[in-house]
């Protein structure tokens, strides 16, 4: 039985709300992933000591931040930091900077991330996403399928690099 609104008896409101979703895979981080749940923890917590008790909201508030805070903490204690320090660069990997051509001769670069740092608007895109498991392994000069809903595209790797950004 759901309890996401019920009266305890005292009188207070008690809410008991869903647990957010973590994914069931590895969570690799790279350095800035990494810090970016920190920062993102840090900021829960001064929004949670910021709550006024006496808003009426204040309960609610203060229970989704507490959800949130666990949220993070989970992906923080499970992060598993990837550098670049001894990976083959010849190959594509979880932190590659990837150039790549499509068919019609656009070229795009991707950084391969962890799932909470994924951005795919600003070229982000999370180790488990179809095009980096497309991507996965393939050497300067592979051609890839990229299996999408908007149907197949084959793209190239122009060209793999690895640098650490600063977390």
């Amino acid at each position: 039985m759901s309890r996401a609104f019920v009266k305890d008896g005292d009188g207070d409101e008690a809410f008991d709300l869903p647990e957010l979703p973590l994914s069931p895979h590895p969570n690799y981080v790279t350095p800035r992933g990494l810090a970016l749940l920190e920062a993102r923890r840090a900021d829960a917590a001064q929004r949670r000591a910021a709550i006024d008790p006496d808003a009426v909201d204040a309960r609610l508030e203060r229970a989704q931040i507490d959800r949130e805070i666990r949220w993070l903490d989970a992906r923080i204690g499970a992060a598993m930091p990837v550098t670049s320090a001894g990976k083959p660069h010849d190959r594509v990997s979880f932190g590659a900077i990837v150039r790549v051509v499509d068919d019609d001769g656009r070229e795009l670069v991707y950084r391969i991330v962890g799932e909470d740092e994924a951005d795919p608007e600003h070229g982000r895109i999370s180790w488990i996403s179809p095009l980096a498991r497309a991507l996965d392994r393939a050497r300067v000069g592979d051609s890839v399928v990229w299996k999408r809903p908007a149907g197949d595209l084959a793209v190239e790797v122009l060209a793999i690099e690895f640098a650490d950004e600063p977390a």
